[in-house]
């Protein structure tokens, strides 16, 4: 049951990390990352042995960040992707590392910002060569900026302070 639980709590960093590579690659988060990180927390909390008060609290930070994330999407701040994911990840995540979770996620989206910036400075395009279209388009002035790349850097470091992950290495 162990290595079972070990597996399927591989399954959230992967695909965080297939989400925020989708998102800087094409802007877009597909529904099936958002959807099979949903469907694959549940065999994962069973497996890890996570307590049902625990799992319910889940689903509430999950229904938490679904909230702010329609929010955030309804301001024009982040895309719809954007929003699923950061559900998704904040059902993860749970109670213990929701605040974590939310000021990893804000410092990377800063950092992001700030590479952005740099990216699509006039001094860069003299600098660095042209590069593949998708590269192209976050060099981009007044493009979009792959917010995705942020939720999942604040959900892969605030991951080990989740009550699933501290059940499942216990």
């Amino acid at each position: 049951m162990q290595a079972l639980s070990q597996i399927l709590l591989a399954v959230f960093p992967a695909l965080v990390i297939v989400a925020a590579l989708k998102d800087a690659t094409s802007f877009t988060i597909p529904n099936w990352i958002s959807g099979l990180l949903i469907l694959a927390f549940f065999p994962a909390a069973f497996a890890a042995g996570l307590p049902l008060g625990v799992l319910g609290v889940s689903l509430a930070v999950g229904a938490a960040c679904l909230v702010a994330g329609i929010g955030m999407f309804a301001a024009g701040w982040i895309g719809g992707g954007d929003a699923k994911l950061f559900a998704a990840a904040g059902l993860w995540l749970g109670t213990g590392a929701a605040i974590p979770f939310i000021i990893y996620t804000a410092v990377a989206g800063g950092l992001l910002a700030v590479f952005l910036v740099s990216l699509r400075a006039d001094w860069s395009r003299s600098v660095l060569p042209a590069g593949p279209r998708w590269v192209e388009r976050l060099r981009a002035p007044k493009g979009e900026a792959p917010y995705g790349v942020a939720i999942a850097a604040g959900a892969l470091l605030a991951f080990p302070q989740s009550a699933l992950f501290a059940i499942a290495a216990a």
